[in-house]
């Protein structure tokens, strides 16, 4: 699969470092050159310096044969805005977005973008913790 992965933060290394090592083609963007440090020395894929809001830098790092593309900064509005960007203007058929703010999950899902929060995952921890159970 060719996989674009917008942000390359421990998150987004990590997953960039995962999917490269089980032979998938893996373009890393990031506005800051700094965290391409997050990526192992053994990752085979792209690292590109660009905003992922910029068509053009989008084209550079081959969004228009992309199998799925995944928004995973730390803010929640440049990655809803890149998310939709890849969705709608260049159709990649898997999008996936981290969102911080619960509210806008609803958001994501009417335009099709699959969503995380990882503040859910911390509450669904919580949830475990005081009951005992799982939440369904």
């Amino acid at each position: 699969m060719n996989i674009i992965i917008m942000g390359c933060s421990r998150v987004g290394a990590r997953l960039a470092a995962m999917l490269d090592g089980e032979g998938h083609d893996v373009t890393v963007l990031d506005t800051e050159p700094y965290c391409f440090r997050h990526l192992p020395k053994t990752f085979k894929g792209a690292a590109i310096t660009g905003n992922g809001l910029d068509e053009e830098v989008l084209r550079k790092s081959g969004i228009e044969k992309a199998d799925v593309f995944i928004a995973v900064t730390e803010e929640d509005n440049k990655n809803l805005m890149a998310a939709q960007i890849a969705k709608q203007i260049f159709n990649v058929p898997r999008v996936i977005c981290q969102v911080y703010d619960p509210v806008r999950e609803e958001l994501c899902r009417e335009s099709g973008i699959e969503v995380v929060i990882p503040t859910k995952i911390i509450a669904e921890i919580l949830y475990r913790i005081t009951t005992g159970e799982e939440e369904e």
